[in-house]
């Protein structure tokens, strides 16, 4: 006969189970920062800004060499984007990054306390054997 607890951890998934740590609810601004940082991470980001730069350097050169001024060499309005750009998503993708680390502490926490059960456990069990082994080595005798 088979204990009921040893069915229950044998039918747990536990690639589908949650860490204690991803049950904490989100405020918007963290689930922005969180998107933001997704996204400004992925490939298509990059690729998509590398377009959008060969495009605006392509039309401003041409615009250039036929006499037309918008935004002039060295470009000084897609700097002023480019800088602008960088300087909302740096914070963002820090806020994001420091969520991480605070969810790192906390799985590292719960990691800490569930192995501490666990040897508690294990040395319950074997000072069990260890008594069950004087009883049978006393019962030889």
């Amino acid at each position: 006969m088979r204990h009921e607890n040893l069915d229950a951890l044998e039918s747990t998934n536990y690639l589908q189970m949650e860490h204690p740590s991803f049950k904490i609810p989100r405020t918007l601004g963290q689930k922005s920062a969180d998107l933001l940082t997704r996204w400004a991470g992925s490939w298509a980001f990059i690729i998509s800004l590398a377009i959008f730069l060969f495009v605006w350097i392509s039309i401003n050169t041409a615009w250039i060499i036929f006499g037309k001024t918008w935004d002039p060499y060295p470009f000084i309005l897609l700097n002023f984007i480019l800088s602008t750009l960088a300087a909302i998503q740096a914070p963002i993708i820090l806020m994001s990054q420091n969520r991480e680390a605070q969810k790192d502490r906390l799985r590292a926490r719960y990691d800490y306390t569930v192995n501490v059960k666990a040897e508690k456990e294990i040395q319950e069990l074997k000072r069990q054997l260890n008594r069950i082994e004087r009883f049978l080595s006393g019962k030889k005798r």
